[in-house]
Formats: C-alpha cells, sequence, structure tokens
C-alpha cells in the first residue's frame, strides 16, 4: 500500500512538471496583454485577415486530411498491402523531416517551375506559390500523419467478426463499411482529422517557404515580431491562441463528451 502511495505521488509531481512546462509560458504571455491591448490588435484588418485564413485553410486541411488519408489508414489497419512496414514509414516521415524542408521540398513539386506546379498553373490557372491553396498544400503535407495514424489505430480496435457478421446478413462490402465499420471508429477518426486540423494551425516552417504570402496567422505574427517587436507580435500571438483553445476544447468536448462529464464530476 506504502509502495502504491509512493508511485502515485511521484506520478502526480511528474504529471504537475509536464503540464507546469506546458501552462506556465502560456500564462506569461497572456500576462503581457490588457483587454484594451487585445481590442487594439483585433481591430488590425491584417491580423483578423490572418487568423480567418488560418482557420478555413485548417478546415479545408483536416477535410483533405480524412479524404485521403482514411483510406490509407483503412489499408493499413485491414489489408495485407505490400512493404506495409514502408508504407507506414512514409506516411510518418514528415514528422520527422524539418518543416522549412518541407517548405523547400514541395516548391519542387508544386512551385512555378514543379511538374505539379507548372502543369496545374498552365492547364487551370491555379497557383500554389504564393496562395492560399500553396497554404493548404503546406498544411496537409505535415499533418496527414495525425488523421493516418489515429484512423488506423481506430479501424485495428473495430473487431473484425462485426463486419463479417454484416456481410453474411446481405451487406457488401461498401455497405458494411458505411454501416458498421466507421461509425465504430468516427470517435478515432475524428481524433485524428482534429488532431491534423490543430496542426495545420500551428504550421510555419512550410508554409513560409511554399506561401509567405497570403499570411496565415502564425507567419503574421512572425512578420510582427520583425517589423515591430515583441508586443505587437504578443498580441497577435494571445489573440490567435485564445479563439484556437476556444475552437479546440468545444471540438475536444463533442468528441469525447464522457471525458467532460468525468472532468465536471471530478470537480463537484
Amino acid at each position: 500500500m506504502t509502495a502504491s502511495r509512493s508511485l502515485a505521488r511521484a506520478f502526480w509531481i511528474a504529471a504537475g512538471a509536464a503540464l507546469a512546462f506546458v501552462v506556465v509560458p502560456l500564462l506569461a504571455l497572456y500576462a503581457t496583454q490588457t483587454p484594451g491591448d487585445l481590442a487594439t490588435i483585433a481591430a488590425d484588418r491584417s491580423v483578423r485577415a490572418a487568423i480567418v485564413l488560418s482557420l478555413l485553410a485548417a478546415i479545408a486541411t483536416a477535410a483533405l486530411a480524412g479524404l485521403l488519408g482514411v483510406p490509407l489508414a483503412h489499408l493499413l489497419a485491414r489489408d495485407a498491402i505490400p512493404a506495409k512496414g514502408i508504407v507506414a514509414a512514409i506516411v510518418d516521415l514528415p514528422l520527422a523531416v524539418p518543416h522549412t524542408v518541407v517548405g523547400i521540398a514541395l516548391l519542387f513539386v508544386f512551385g512555378r517551375t514543379g511538374v505539379v506546379g507548372h502543369a496545374v498553373e498552365a492547364t487551370t490557372g491555379l497557383r500554389f506559390w504564393g496562395t492560399a491553396a500553396g497554404v493548404i498544400v503546406a498544411m496537409l503535407y505535415v499533418s496527414l500523419p495525425y488523421t493516418v495514424g489515429a484512423a488506423r489505430i481506430a479501424f485495428e480496435g473495430v473487431e473484425e467478426s462485426l463486419e463479417a457478421v454484416s456481410r453474411t446478413l446481405g451487406s457488401g462490402q461498401w455497405r458494411t463499411f458505411w454501416r458498421v465499420t466507421l461509425p465504430l471508429a468516427r470517435r478515432g477518426i475524428g481524433a485524428g482529422l482534429l488532431m491534423s486540423g490543430a496542426r495545420a494551425l500551428s504550421e510555419f516552417g512550410a508554409v513560409i517557404i511554399l506561401a509567405y504570402y497570403p499570411m496565415t496567422a502564425p507567419v503574421k505574427i512572425y512578420d510582427l515580431f520583425v517589423q515591430q517587436g515583441l508586443t505587437a507580435s504578443a498580441g497577435a500571438a494571445v489573440l490567435f491562441l485564445t479563439i484556437v483553445l476556444t475552437l479546440f476544447i468545444a471540438l475536444r468536448t463533442l468528441l469525447h463528451p464522457r471525458d467532460a462529464r468525468r472532468g465536471r464530476d471530478a470537480a463537484s
């Protein structure tokens, strides 16, 4: 019993240190701003435009991550695809590559002279370099692994016997996927999409190289830091952080209502 309490105490100390490491810098950032400071920075049209672009691009990125990543995750979880380990490693590669390197690599493909960029611009007029489309491409590259990883785990957690029962009752593969597999895996997939969206919101390195303009919120905050100093950039950072945290908490509460209820019960 004593050993159990000692272990719990050690874990609480470690957990407290981890939480403090995350929270204290954010509190220090918030302490630099007054409501008047935030109102002033919120009145800046360029800051508002950057935040709106970040939010819209992150939503589009999460949608594309679901469209491309969920099928790939299902293949990795269910099918005996060739060199599955190599495929999984390739999917996770953006997590290990520095994002400035990602931006440079994307320029060779989606830039003005890139294979895809040149072909798309010649046929449709759509440019990736310095456009919102480029922002989404950069965001998608670095955030796709989160959706694939979470969805793969979710699919692996679905009992194959339930899918087999559905098929024996006359449902085809597509109907079984939509009516059985996907609903059972929806929470894990939703968590992956949320993490992809959150990662997209915070992306800086790849975006600033492939599409400096139009500015996303992270790029705008950096630009304010370079042009006007720490105070101006801190105000924009607090405004953006407040919006992102509010959305993130709301979405996590919707995805994990049980966790929210447990938290309220523990508090009471």
